[in-house]
């Protein structure tokens, strides 16, 4: 890590990190309501390997940003990318430089040995929650089939669990009926859905009031609040403070639209023609002091012309830290 983030960490993170010393104080977030959680993107060298330094001191600056807690290898994170191994030590980064974040770690694979391994692994190492993909090489399993994969995950958990409903990437959607199969366990939390489907994003808040149906995109991000419900927001890697701004308006009884505009404007320097995804947002976190990291294949990093196109708003995207 350069010294300039350094500098900026100095007094976030000597604070912040001594939260960390144990798993009882973690979470120094108070607030009540519900939780932002930033779905963090995995740092990783020009060799492809992960850097823990980096990952390291995203968690502190995290903090300062106002975000209640961390999505660790969620979709943005790449987690299909990432062997067993890796993942453990990816999530043991997070855990351990938690900073008092509350960490959320993406156990699912598309079996179910290694899911209840890496999410007896998340456990032991003190995460708060996990999130689970369901197996998604078979299309169209049957709800039986998913139910029962399901309850064998529930079951073997001692901290809550939600489902991700991302069809676009699994093909494997969290249906309603999946839903009311499993609504009896106790330690299920609720679902993390990134369809962007306003819709059914409604739909489903309205029959299951009781779970916490988490948005994973900025466009339902004012229906969730107004249902009381969380939010696993990519744009909260560059714009935590404006991402938080949102939540923060909803704790005070406050109108949202002004926070939630301004988080609009700002995530709108982050777009590259041609997409970028998780590799823009690498390159933009350079804006905050972070050295630039890279995406693993079949991801693809930034072409120079696409970096030509952010480079000039990078003095923009620090500014938008305050």
């Amino acid at each position: 890590m350069d010294t300039t983030r350094r500098s900026f960490l100095g007094t976030v993170g000597v604070a912040a990190s001594a939260m960390a010393a144990s798993h009882a104080a973690k979470t120094g977030n108070n607030a009540s309501g519900p939780r932002l959680y930033v779905a963090a993107v995995t740092p990783c060298d020009s060799r492809g390997k992960f850097d823990d330094a980096i990952y390291r001191d995203m968690m502190p600056y995290f903090k300062s940003g106002g975000v209640d807690g961390v999505l660790v290898l969620g979709t943005t994170g790449e987690f299909p990318s990432f062997s067993v191994a890796e993942r453990k030590k990816i999530a043991e980064t997070a855990l351990k430089h938690r900073s008092g974040l509350e960490i959320m770690v993406q156990v699912g694979t598309p079996n179910l040995p290694e899911t209840l391994d890496l999410l007896a692994h998340a456990q032991a190492n003190g995460a708060d929650q996990v999130l689970c993909i369901p197996p998604f090489y078979f299309k169209n399993p049957s709800t039986e089939g998913l139910t029962k994969y399901y309850s064998q995950v529930i079951e073997a958990s001692k901290i809550p669990v939600n489902l991700y409903h991302y069809p676009g990437m699994s093909a494997v959607p969290i249906t309603p009926q999946l839903l009311h199969n499993l609504e009896h366990y106790p330690n299920l939390a609720g679902i993390k859905d990134s369809t962007g489907n306003a819709e059914e994003y409604a739909s489903l808040v309205k029959e299951f009031p009781k779970l916490n149906i988490m948005t994973g995109t900025e466009n339902n991000l004012p229906a969730a609040l107004a249902a009381g419900k969380g939010a696993i927001l990519v744009s909260a890697n560059l714009f935590p403070r404006q991402a938080s701004a949102c939540f923060e308006a909803q704790r005070k009884g406050q109108d949202v639209a002004a926070a939630y505009a301004k988080l609009r404007e700002v995530n709108a320097l982050s777009r590259v023609q041609g997409g970028g995804g998780a590799a823009a947002i690498k390159f933009a976190l350079t804006a905050h002091g972070f050295r630039e990291s890279y995406v693993r294949p079949p991801q693809l990093d930034l072409t120079a012309a696409q970096k030509a196109q952010l480079q000039p708003k990078l003095p923009q995207i620090k500014a938008a830290l305050g």
